[in-house]
């Protein structure tokens, strides 16, 4: 694995995540009810650190092979969808508009994971942590939606 790559992987990953810092949950997500079975705040860190070293790894090993272009594709699908939907959901504070955000985030983390695997079976097994990841994250978010039903998001003016 070329360790240059593997870096550019990771700061596309990071640059990602930064979304994190720009959007904190705060005190309005505290507010929202949420599922007896959310993970522990302490867990969204540990677990999105561990996933970005992962598909960093996994972006590294299938760039330089020959006949890439679908995994790439996905991988680079993957990562703008998962730029996106934090400031969508923390930021504007759309539930229910974060929803079609997280589907696209899904089927390219699906996506990413199948074209790895026919590649490598180490970059492939790779995303299978995020694929489970981005499956809570998706049930989060439709029982975020319903049990705040009357949750609206910020207006444009105040974005």
């Amino acid at each position: 694995m070329d360790i240059l790559l593997f870096c550019l992987f990771l700061a596309a990953t990071f640059g990602a995540g930064a979304t994190g810092a720009l959007f904190p949950t705060g005190e309005w997500y505290k507010s929202l009810n949420k599922p007896s079975w959310t993970p522990p705040n302490w867990a969204f860190p540990v677990a999105w650190t561990s996933i970005y070293l992962l598909i960093s790894f996994a972006g590294a090993r299938v760039a330089v092979m020959e006949g890439n272009a679908y995994a790439m594709g996905f991988w680079a699908m993957q990562i703008a969808f998962n730029a996106l939907w934090t400031p969508v959901f923390f930021g504007a504070r759309n539930l229910k508009g974060s929803l079609p955000i997280m589907v696209c985030l899904w089927i390219a983390v699906l996506g990413a994971t199948i074209t790895h695997l026919q590649l490598d079976f180490w970059a492939g097994l790779a995303f299978v942590p995020y694929l489970a990841w981005v499956t809570v994250a998706a049930a989060l978010n439709i029982a975020m939606v319903r049990l705040n039903p009357d949750q609206k998001p910020l207006p444009l003016q105040n974005l």
